[in-house]
């Protein structure tokens, strides 16, 4: 796609070329010859077929194409192999660790042609300038790139919801498809702050992306009254089938976060009708990319799963077309649609040897012939850590309220590697002051801000993170603007915190005033444009660092990050203090009858 391009809008001189190219009249610029094809709208494979492509787009689908092959025309024998539509992953986050042209090789050796990111961590650290800075890194890739706008949900009330101009901006743009996930209880507890960006919304005929983990039967409904019509959240057949009877799209999770789908498959058993239950990542590791870990695995891992080839290569293609009203231009193969298509030994083995996206070849045989274009980031993309001093042991000290020798607080508890609870103890004040005892799992736990209010700061408590020494800090804050820090004592959270600033953002673990590891993610703190390989082996470093400290989650930095959430059960933290999901209100630590 160049500059000149909107992602799927065809000009009137395309249309009049297409047109040409299909009655036989001009000669195709490309062939994909003798072929089977894999017919997503039919649900049948043809036999022995061709597609003739003119620019960005399909012309011709039959068994016969030979008037269209002139003498500039690339003919590429597929010699019976399977042809299937381009994959389309329909939820993913790229801001999170790599850029764009870090990750489009593996997408596209994956077959995956278009792919659909959230764009909500760049909004907090930057406003509208940032997510645009976002996009544009998208631009002429070997893949076609697209987004939702944020909705911000947000524990944090600065960070919380997007300035309305600011949206209709956003919206505006072809290439944004509708507002990112809303989580329901934000939604149920604070419409006057969600509501009128739905409107709009609806108002651009765009989709609204939804996140319903836990919604009971009345908050799902009223939730879905607004008009969200697809959740990525639920993890097994029942969740499905409920919000599938609800008219939802439902997104089955095999990603790095979550691994759902050998769960979810058992719907096969139901009878329901799966043309609206898509395929999607939520996102994939450095680890996973480089494993082979991506779409054509996702697809592979369906049909294992039982689903049959056709049914899994629908939910990774024209299902996720369908659902962002995009189908008469992509998911398919057929006149008019995108020229998105991959080449196979045979449908029911999804392993991409040629794939073409926007009528270009950018991968075959193992090699990509499409180079991604590097973006260069605004300085202020660049620059989002905003502290206006260093910080010291101090400011993590946490002073009782009164002169008694104990004091009762909340501690946030560590239930799962993700999920926490609300848990009260009785903890002893030495010299005015609240310790943490890491031989007991109790660490302290706190978030600064670093872009609305820089420097503004809370620090609680936090049990079971299993860190025994030192601190870790992570500026990769998922729906704030907020460096978390976790730690067992005041100066290495002070020096691991600092070590982020200095890095204008990233992750760092320290240990007796030592810094053990670190990864820099100077983009907008959240990601680098190092290559996937480095950044894997730098996150493999700070997992074994922290499992020699006594951390042993499996994704001890994803385990940090969601800690300032409003996605995942239910007391977070945040510059403002701690936040109980359960009703959105607002504590502070110490308990008080």
């Amino acid at each position: 796609m160049t500059r000149t391009e909107t992602p799927f809008s065809k000009s009137k001189d395309e249309m009049q070329a297409l047109m040409q190219v299909a009655l036989g009249e001009a000669p195709a610029d490309l062939v994909v010859r003798d072929a089977d094809l894999v017919n997503v709208y039919t649900g049948e494979i043809q036999k022995r077929m061709s597609v003739a492509v003119k620019g960005r787009w399909i012309a011709r689908v039959s068994a016969e194409v030979r008037d269209l092959i002139g003498s500039e025309t690339r003919v590429i024998d597929a010699r019976g192999r399977t042809l299937a539509p381009g994959l389309i992953d329909g939820h993913t986050h790229l801001a999170w660790i790599y850029t764009a042209a870090e990750f489009t090789p593996f997408a596209a050796a994956a077959g995956a042609t278009t792919v659909i990111t959230e764009t909500m961590e760049s909004y907090p650290v930057g406003g509208l300038a940032a997510v645009v800075d976002f996009l544009e890194s998208f631009k002429d890739q070997p893949i076609r790139i697209l987004a939702t706008a944020p909705a911000m949900a947000s524990i944090s009330s600065t960070a919380r919801g997007i300035d309305p101009g600011e949206l209709s901006t956003l919206l505006a743009r072809e290439e944004i498809l509708g507002l990112g996930e809303s989580y329901w209880q934000a939604v149920l507890q604070k419409p006057d702050s969600f509501l009128p960006a739905f409107a709009a919304t609806h108002r651009a005929g765009k989709c609204l992306e939804g996140h319903t983990a836990g919604a009971s039967e009345k908050k799902l409904a009223a939730y879905l009254s607004t008009g969200v019509t697809s959740c990525h959240e639920p993890i097994d057949a029942d969740q499905v089938l409920a919000r599938l009877r609800l008219g939802m799209h439902v997104m089955a999770r095999e990603g790095s976060i979550r691994r759902d789908l050998e769960a979810i498959s058992r719907i096969r058993n139901s009878g329901a009708d799966l043309r609206r239950l898509i395929l999607a990542s939520d996102g994939a590791s450095p680890q996973d990319l480089l494993q082979g870990r991506y779409m054509d695995f996702v697809v592979r891992k369906a049909v294992a799963c039982g689903f049959t080839p056709i049914q899994a290569i629908q939910m990774a293609s024209l299902n996720v077309a369908e659902h962002f009203r995009l189908d008469g231009v992509m998911g398919g193969i057929a006149p008019g649609r995108l020229a998105d298509m991959v080449l196979l030994p045979e449908a029911a083995e999804f392993t991409p040897r040629t794939v073409i996206c926007n009528g270009r070849l950018i991968f075959e045989e193992g090699r990509l012939l499409a180079p991604p274009r590097r973006h260069v980031f605004a300085p202020q993309s660049l620059n989002t850590i905003k502290l206006a001093r260093r910080l010291t042991p101090s400011d993590f000290v946490i002073a009782s309220k009164t002169a008694a020798a104990r004091a009762r607080v909340r501690v946030v508890k560590m239930v799962t590697d993700l999920v926490t609870a609300e848990h009260h103890l009785d903890l002893p004040v030495s010299n005015g002051e609240l310790q943490a005892d890491p031989g007991s799992g109790l660490c302290k736990v706190a978030a600064v801000d670093r872009t609305h209010t820089p420097g503004k700061l809370f620090t609680g408590l936090i049990q079971g993170f299993g860190l025994a020494r030192g601190a870790i800090a992570c500026s990769a804050a998922w729906d704030t603007s907020d460096i978390i820090i976790l730690g067992t004592r005041d100066d290495d959270m002070a020096h691991a915190a600092n070590r982020v600033a200095e890095l204008q953002g990233g992750a760092v673990v320290c240990a007796g005033g030592r810094i053990l590891a670190e990864l820099a993610l100077p983009v907008f703190g959240i990601a680098s444009d190092r290559p996937v390989a480095e950044l894997a082996e730098r996150l493999a470093d700070l997992k074994h660092t922290l499992a020699s400290l006594g951390v042993t989650f499996p994704d001890p930095l994803l385990s940090l990050i969601a800690l300032t959430g409003a996605a995942i059960p239910y007391l977070r933290i945040c510059e403002e203090g701690l936040v109980n999901l359960k009703d959105g209100r607002r504590m502070g630590l110490f308990v008080t009858t």
